[in-house]
């Protein structure tokens, strides 16, 4: 996105970097159970709601950070803390390298992870990291102009005809800046509908969204802009949340943890999907920069904190990068990554864009995932009119917005489902390959295969009443069951009771428990069902 001119990159070089940055790992969250016992101390209920319809758990990584682990590395001489993360329970610091190798001597201190990997030991556990480069720069007939071939050719107008528009869906944009997204006319519907949530700039820690760099502006049109005859993004429903995680003046490692912040908080407001248009490759200091056989999909730090987004309900879109003609062509950081799906580009016509970054990744994973319109794809700039540009920013909101009118479609699918339908719906699902991935999906093929499967397998068999309760909990069984077995587990994910070869209805005392959410799944050879007990 930003420094595309090789002129700009060799001047990179000539800079001398006096500081590092590195992240700064803890050992322990201290009040990580006094929040789990209140999950609505550290999530909203909408992000709750999402993990108890994927049967997922809450865990010590939801848990905010130790702030005072926070404050004593800030209080150090020679230290910024740059950024902080939950999830990986660490703070990226910037200073001198021997400042920060004193860190280590903090006892609640774990490991060092620097961004320039030749500072750390070979032999240490590879947790997380490493950084790179943003190339990127009800019928409802909707009359789509010239935006109606990037609709038709994942005919998500099937959707859009049976009022699958995004509605009850909020996605999540990370970018580097949404000017005057607030004051033209392409956005004018959002605003009308309440649907921009709300946003936050995490490179300059405050509320600024609506200046800054015309990217953001580009990417959101493609999912909620609307101009009647010009102009229909592919989820004009959804709810936004904007975030600013890009500082369009450097290339700094800083930029992953500013992104996993936004992925953080993405979580906690209760998204559904994260779409970015960012990618890492190559920084400033070309130590920190990132070589192919760091593309495992878990490697990178952004990469790492995708894939924890994944694991608590949410679907990550990523543009694959637009190097896909330059001596490094892979699909970049966090396209790469194990739990995202990598977007690339394909012109009017379906065929492949020559910038659009390949696979696979160094591990042999397919990636990209898949492809939409990124050359000449329409958007709206930031002066309110509709035009064009090229890009894998651009094929990346295309899709993010139609996976949002489709998972509307069917509310009780997981995120797993969803990305398995897209993929399954894709032109080349059966031989995929380096350009394409899986291919072009088809959102009204992934309708129909999800229509047949999902609706049917999340249909509710058992009662769990009273739910909250204050001391006991009721199983109720369907009369044709035979060997049931119920598991229920702590807010850590322990198992604290199991109850096997059930037929009848049970109950359960919880006195001798703490007031808190727990999960239960109960089992029979042909039925499963997860969910969560509050007790007061």
């Amino acid at each position: 996105m930003k420094k595309i001119l090789l002129t700009f990159f060799l001047l990179s070089f000539l800079n001398v970097f006096s500081q590092e940055d590195a992240w700064v790992y803890f050992n322990d969250k201290p009040d990580a159970q006094s929040f789990l016992n209140n999950p609505l101390s550290m999530l909203t209920q909408r992000a709750l709601d999402r993990r108890e319809n994927q049967g997922i758990t809450l865990t010590v990584e939801d848990a905010p950070i130790h702030q005072p682990y926070v404050d004593q590395i800030a209080s150090v001489a020679g230290i910024t803390v740059m950024a902080k993360s939950k999830w990986l329970n660490c703070v990226h610091v910037r200073g001198e390298l021997s400042d920060i190798q004193n860190l280590i001597n903090l006892t609640f201190v774990n490991r060092i992870r620097y961004a320039d990997n030749s500072l750390n030991n070979k032999n240490a556990t590879p947790h997380f990291f490493q950084p790179v480069n943003k190339q990127l720069e009800v019928q409802s007939n909707f009359n789509y102009g010239n935006s109606t071939n990037q609709i038709q050719m994942l005919n998500a107008q099937t959707l859009h005809q049976q009022n699958f528009t995004g509605q009850g869906k909020i996605i999540a944009v990370l970018d580097s800046g949404f000017i005057n997204v607030n004051s033209t006319s392409p956005f004018q519907r959002l605003f009308n509908n309440n649907l921009i949530l709300g946003g936050y700039n995490f490179v300059s820690q405050n509320t600024n969204v609506y200046s800054l760099h015309n990217h953001g502006t580009n990417t959101l049109s493609c999912m909620g802009g609307f101009v009647d005859g010009q102009l229909v993004g592919t989820a004009p429903d959804a709810g936004y949340y904007l975030y600013v995680t890009e500082d369009v003046s450097v290339e700094n490692p800083v930029e992953e943890s500013y992104w996993v912040q936004a992925a953080e908080e993405a979580d906690r407001v209760g998204a559904d999907i994260i779409s970015t248009s960012l990618g890492y490759f190559e920084f400033d200091n070309p130590n920190y920069s990132y070589q192919y056989d760091n593309l495992t999909g878990d490697y990178a730090f952004a990469s790492q904190g995708a894939n924890i987004a994944f694991s608590k309900g949410m679907i990550i879109v990523a543009s694959a990068g637009n190097s896909g003609a330059t001596e490094n062509p892979h699909v970049n950081v966090p396209a790469e990554a194990t739990n995202v799906l990598a977007v690339g580009a394909v012109s009017a016509d379906e065929a492949y864009a020559y910038f659009s970054s390949v696979g696979p990744s160094f591990d042999g994973r397919i990636k990209p995932d898949v492809m939409a319109q990124g050359v000449q794809s329409t958007i709206a700039n930031t002066m309110g009119q509709v035009t064009s540009a090229s890009g894998t920013s651009f094929a990346c909101p295309i899709i993010a917005g139609a996976i949002a009118s489709f998972w509307s479609a069917i509310p009780n699918a997981t995120n797993q489902q969803v990305i398995d339908f897209v993929k399954q719906s894709a032109d080349r699902f059966l031989s995929p390959d380096d350009l394409y991935g899986y291919g072009i999906p088809n959102f009204g093929t992934a309708l129909s295969i999800a229509q047949l499967t999902v609706n049917e397998n999340t249909r509710s068999e058992y009662k769990v009443y009273p739910n909250p309760t204050k001391d006991r909990i009721l199983f109720i069984l369907p009369n044709d069951l035979n060997d049931a077995s119920i598991i229920i587990y702590n807010p850590l994910g322990q198992k604290i009771l199991e109850q096997k070869n059930l037929n009848q209805n049970l109950e359960i005392s919880l006195e001798n428990y703490s007031a808190g959410i727990y999960y239960y799944t109960i089992q029979s050879k042909n039925k499963a069902q997860s969910g969560k007990i509050i007790k007061n």
